[in-house]
């Protein structure tokens, strides 16, 4: 049994908890021995507090400071076209992208032939033992168009590599290797201009830039000095120039080329050998090296047709090798060199671009044909099967296409074909507009013309000038004949600016959306940077 204090605690709690209160305010002694005897637990839970609000207070004053005391750094403004112009001048098919300012934002880097430089620089061909005209390389900022650096750099260029990869642990900068006619051999920093090396040289016309080591046409030079490796040494190439240099799964370097209707290809340790009487820092591969013949120590795979273009494709466990021919063209594998897939007929006259057609899946745009009967066919790479066939005619000598990766993990591709579609009338009258036509996978039965032009076009590229956004093309246009001088540009429009103005091309039957509701699609596309 309660007795009568106990059951009134129980049943009035708050009334017993404030009684205790004023027992304890009316005995201060008591009330000190509790505190005394308060135990540690609670003092350890008020520092916590006191330590958490502490913390508290230091990130946000932390996130204070960052967001409205130190100022962020200034952000380059990207305009979204600009355009260059030179009087008098030839522009050369040349066009390489890189960061060369530091400011995370691509710029372009090409070639054209003049009697002066551009008015920011007093660089002339004479001051660099040129007769005038000769050849400037110039560098130019992606984000507005003004000059990075302009220099000449030989009387007239044969054959160019740009931002070439430097080997492992290697300090040389990235370098431009120019090969100039009629006997001039240099290297040019790529982010200053400035000259590495200079040697004379005697290039014959189908000379090749293999890698930063390799220079095949008789000799070996050295990439990183410029000067001649070992003794003459010879590929003994009869077809078209066009080098692929190869690296199997094992780490052995092989040089493959076309020669005739049959692909080719020379060990790089062995040909190293033939020149130096040592191996050097190669390796060979013992499958490779027992497919090569004997005699020539050279190995065949036979084409449809002569070979036109050797293009690597990433795989799982390696490169392999895209071949194309004038009538066929077939993925091989990069290690034993058989077909993947059954070779596709085909009319190719243009060197493929890759993109993805579907999510995350590697694919193959092959322009099959010329002039008005010319497809675009869409391959799936792993399997070689037709994904999707576009009917897009051209002109003849029309710009590369190209294609950028886009965040839904596939590609928007970028062709160039006739201003008007199924029409021939610009032809027949001597007015040749290229139109620019852009296609997303997502929408297959449409096109987009972005543009057209009535210059002469030189060189294009799609270019994503700031990681994960800012697509936009660069162009150059000049005269046709490179012996008459006239007006050269270089261009650069951001691709979301043109699709507002741009016009609906329906390739079959019309889907139930607008043209308006296709811009918008095309719009709120989103761009990302490779892996």
């Amino acid at each position: 049994m309660l007795d009568h204090k106990d059951l009134e605690a129980e049943i009035h709690p708050l009334k017993n908890e404030e009684r205790k209160s004023q027992e304890n305010l009316g005995n201060p002694s008591k009330n000190e021995d509790n505190v005394k005897s308060a135990p540690p637990q609670s003092r350890l839970s008020r520092c916590r507090a006191a330590a958490f609000f502490l913390s508290l207070f230091l990130c946000l004053f932390v996130v204070f400071v960052v967001s409205f005391v130190i100022p962020c750094p200034d952000r380059p403004a990207s305009q979204r076209m600009w355009r260059i112009d030179y009087s008098a001048a030839v522009i050369y098919d040349f066009l390489a992208v890189d960061d060369i300012n530091g400011d995370r934002i691509q710029d372009v880097l090409f070639l054209y032939k003049n009697t002066n430089s551009s008015n920011n620089f007093s660089r002339s061909c004479v001051d660099e033992g040129f007769s005038s005209p000769c050849t400037f390389a110039a560098a130019v900022s992606g984000a507005n168009g003004s000059t990075l650096w302009e220099r000449p750099v030989a009387q007239d260029v044969a054959l160019v590599e740009c931002a070439v990869p430097q080997p492992r642990g290697s300090e040389a900068p990235s370098a431009c290797i120019l090969v100039g006619r009629p006997s001039s051999f240099i290297a040019v920093n790529l982010f200053t201009g400035e000259t590495l090396w200079n040697h004379s040289s005697s290039f014959s016309g189908n000379a090749s830039i293999l890698s930063p080591l390799l220079q095949v046409s008789g000799h070996l030079y050295s990439g990183s000095t410029g000067h001649q490796i070992g003794l003459r040494g010879s590929l003994g190439v009869d077809g078209e120039s066009g080098f692929l240099l190869h690296v199997t799964r094992t780490g052995a370097h092989y040089i493959l080329f076309p020669c005739a209707s049959s692909l080719c290809g020379c060990s790089v340790k062995g040909l190293y050998e033939k020149v130096t009487g040592s191996g050097g820092p190669f390796k060979s591969d013992p499958h490779w090296e027992s497919m090569l013949n004997a005699t020539t120590r050279r190995m065949l795979s036979h084409s449809s047709g002569a070979v036109r273009y050797l293009m690597h494709v990433p795989g799982n466990a390696g490169a392999d090798v895209l071949l194309v021919g004038s009538e066929a063209f077939v993925l091989l594998d990069g290690q034993e060199l058989t077909p993947r897939w059954t070779p596709k007929a085909a009319h190719v006259l243009r060197k493929p671009i890759f993109g993805r057609y579907k999510p995350d899946t590697l694919a193959v745009a092959v322009e099959n044909g010329t002039g008005t009967d010319r497809q675009i066919l869409f391959l799936d790479l792993g399997t070689g099967a037709v994904l999707c066939s576009l009917a897009l005619p051209s002109l003849p000598g029309g710009p590369l296409s190209a294609s950028l990766p886009t965040a839904d993990h596939r590609s928007a591709f970028f062709f160039w074909g006739l201003h008007e579609l199924g029409s021939t009338s610009e032809t027949e009258t001597g007015e040749a507009r290229h139109s620019l036509y852009m296609f997303h996978p997502t929408l297959p039965r449409v096109l987009l013309e972005l543009a057209n032009v009535s210059t002469h076009i030189v060189a294009f590229d799609a270019v994503l000038f700031e990681p994960s956004r800012h697509a936009a093309y660069i162009l150059l246009t000049g005269p046709a004949d490179s012996e008459a001088p006239g007006l050269v540009s270089v261009i650069k429009h951001k691709v979301r600016d043109l699709v507002p103005s741009s016009r609906v091309v329906r390739l079959g039957e019309g889907g139930p959306d607008s043209d308006q509701a296709i811009r918008d699609r095309f719009s709120r596309l989103r761009y990302q940077s490779e892996a």
